[in-house]
């Protein structure tokens, strides 16, 4: 295969794991199970295994959590609190330390801190000269709510240490939950043991937190002065000596073996404790390796979460929905009668798309069995053919859309020869009702202009109250109408106004991600941003199509090309643009960085001593710098390792690209 297909494909299938990441992560709408997640996710793995060259563009920019209430004081995370990618048996364990030694390019020797995930709510403890001075949720995972006095009602934390080993100022994380006999008492006042802790956690009043019975079990740090520790271990020992609980269960474990042996032990064994929990986490022990490792936009690589087996239920299908999402994909949703599984009343269960409803044969009425894993939407396992009404009939997917009655399509993948399985509206952006409502939706979520007080159900009443059409709309409200509203007044309207007036600053890789161009995620908006500079040339670039220049860009191939020229193609989406552009401050992208390799480009070639591609690419976007895929006059630094292609060795030296060793790159980062 040529080796611009296999880009395509795996940039195809990269850009599918980050829709996906998206729809769990900011809009609670998973479309997919937790396996055929995984199974994408190994395909991409699989793919830069055997093609080494595309190993450094697996990363997304997702969000975390959610945004901080309004009710609470904002707080900014010195170091960011991430949630885990998930892993649900032993070949994700496998290929997750597979992962680890590929990154370091090192075949080295470590153990894992193991410990039980608890089902509650992460929490973290900024400790100043021993003193608890902030509490604070997670938030987003970059800003939290200060929730200070009422973690500080929780008998667990600390408010004071006097043990002379401890550190000027630390973060401590650790998950606040309720034991399942507490909640049992207050069940009536919530749906569940992490509903209770959440909702308990956010009262305006703490004496209020105060009534309800919360434990606090401390994990690991986040922003630590003059960390002195060299092991996940050592620490946990010492946030016990320093008066913290710890889990009695942590364990130290040396391989994957150990690892998969004590998941069978401790999965049997949850049901015994006293607390709820869904899996178990590992843990790099050593802290020097963690920090090589690092995180990609939405979780360390270091850690792992390990799944424990998914919940089931079985439940009538009342009726099939067909949902129309932002870039015009026909999703069928079941809409079943409500049953509990796992302490969450279920209504609703993904069908994921046309030919899964074929194959699985469900019908409007049929008995069928769902099941649940974490927090991802509920899907469709199996129909009970036993119970199924002999007059029943297959459902007919609808060929027009259901919003806007164009035509649909499933698009021709001419990687696979085969067409995809998601149907499509033929509608162009704002010109369905439904497209253009998830559109609006994704331009103020928190990854985009991030507008408090503007959120789903209010962009839903915006337009059926005829007030929004397009983004630009939103910055024109008639707040006069709105204060009157029911539900609103003078004190929502101006609170509104204030949110819109602030969302006006934005970066200019958040604008980008705002329009919801299909196949554009955070990740490649940002690559567009840090190539284009400012909003003047990327409009220059959108309005003339002139989107070949992308071509050189590491991480943008055909597909998001393509992708790019169709939605620009369109002048209202033009129209959009410009009006936006007028409105908004957006922020050059020469303005927010200034690491010491601003404005310089690098390549790779060879292979590098001591460090993979994809860390040697962190350490310079890091420092402001950016990597190019390909030699040309835009170039300023070849970087050499052992075994160099020739080919691009001729072609930097013909246009005056200066070469550089491994070492020489390492001089400029110091």
């Amino acid at each position: 295969m040529a080796k611009d297909k296999i880009k395509k494909k795996y940039n195809s299938k990269l850009n599918e794991l980050i829709n996906h990441n998206k729809l769990y992560y900011n809009e609670s709408k998973p479309i997919v199970s937790d396996k055929e997640y995984d199974d994408l996710k190994n395909e991409i793995l699989e793919l830069e295994k055997r093609y080494n060259y595309l190993k450094n563009n697996n990363n997304s920019n997702i969000p975390v959590g959610y945004k901080p209430s309004k009710s609470f004081e904002k707080f900014k995370h010195k170091i960011p609190m991430l949630s885990l990618s998930n892993a649900f048996g032993k070949e994700d364990i496998i290929n997750f330390e597979k992962k680890i030694l590929n990154y370091l390019n090192q075949n080295l020797k470590f153990n894992y801190s193991v410990e039980p995930k608890i089902d509650g709510i992460s929490a973290s403890l900024t400790y100043i000269n021993r003193k608890l001075k902030y509490g604070v949720s997670r938030g987003d995972g970059k800003i939290g709510e200060l929730i200070t006095e009422n973690l500080k009602t929780i008998k667990d934390i600390p408010l004071e240490i006097k043990k002379n080993n401890f550190p000027d100022e630390i973060e401590i994380r650790g998950e606040v939950f309720i034991k399942k006999n507490d909640f049992l008492k207050i069940k009536d006042k919530f749906a569940n043991p992490r509903n209770a802790a959440s909702g308990s956690l956010r009262q305006k009043n703490s004496e209020e937190t105060r009534k309800i019975p919360l434990n606090f079990i401390a994990y690991t740090f986040g922003y630590y002065q003059n960390k002195s520790h060299e092991y996940q271990s050592e620490f946990l020992n010492d946030l016990k000596k320093w008066g913290f609980k710890t889990n009695k269960d942590n364990k130290i474990l040396n391989n994957i073996d150990d690892l998969i042996n004590f998941h069978k032990k401790f999965e049997n064994k949850r049901y015994d404790l006293d607390y709820d929990v869904d899996g178990l986490v590992y843990k790099v022990n050593n802290l020097n390796l963690q920090n090589r490792l690092g995180f990609t936009s939405n979780s360390p690589r270091w850690a792992i979460a390990h799944k424990f087996s998914a919940d089931s239920a079985k439940t009538k299908v009342l009726n099939i929905e067909i949902q129309v999402g932002r870039t015009g994909a026909l999703t069928p949703v079941a809409k079943v009668e409500p049953v509990n599984i796992g302490g969450v009343v279920v209504s609703n269960a993904t069908l994921h798309n046309e030919d899964e409803i074929k194959r699985k044969d469900i019908r409007i009425g049929d008995v069928v069995k769902i099941e649940r894993a974490g927090d991802v939407i509920p899907h469709v396992i199996q129909v009970d053919l036993n119970k199924r009404n002999s007059k029943s009939k297959a459902f007919i997917f609808p060929t027009k859309c259901p919003s806007c009655k164009s035509e649909t399509v499933k698009e021709f993948n001419k990687i696979t020869k085969k067409h995809d399985a998601v149907r499509r509206c033929l509608n162009d952006g704002y010109d369905c009702e439904r497209i253009a409502i998830e559109k609006l939706k994704h331009f103020i979520s928190k990854d985009a202009l991030n507008i408090d007080g503007l959120g789903k159900k209010v962009i839903e009443k915006f337009w059926d109250l005829n007030l929004i059409r397009k983004p630009q709309d939103i910055f024109n409200l008639d707040y006069y109408k709105i204060k009157n509203l029911e539900g609103w007044g003078n004190l929502s309207a101006n609170n509104l106004k204030a949110s819109i007036e602030n969302s006006k600053k934005v970066t200019l890789q958040k604008f980008i991600y705002s329009l919801g161009i299909r196949h554009i995620g955070m990740e490649n908006a940002k690559l567009i941003s840090d190539n284009v500079k400012n909003i003047s040339n990327f409009f220059e670039i959108t309005k003339n199509l002139q989107f070949s220049k992308f071509i050189n860009i590491d991480g943008i191939g055909k597909t998001q090309i393509d992708s790019l020229k169709n939605f620009f193609s369109n002048n209202k989406n033009i129209k959009i643009l410009l009006d936006l552009k007028n409105i908004l401050k957006i922020e050059s992208q020469n303005s927010i960085k200034n690491g010491i390799l601003k404005n310089k480009t690098f390549m790779f070639t060879g292979k590098l001593n001591g460090i993979s591609r994809a860390e040697a690419k962190s350490l310079i976007e890091k420092n402001s710098g950016t990597t190019l895929s390909s030699v040309s006059k835009n170039l300023n630094f070849l970087v050499i390792g052992e075994k160099p292609t020739k080919k691009k060795l001729d072609q930097a030296k013909l246009l005056g690209v200066e070469i550089i060793s491994q070492d020489d790159l390492q001089k400029l980062l110091n």
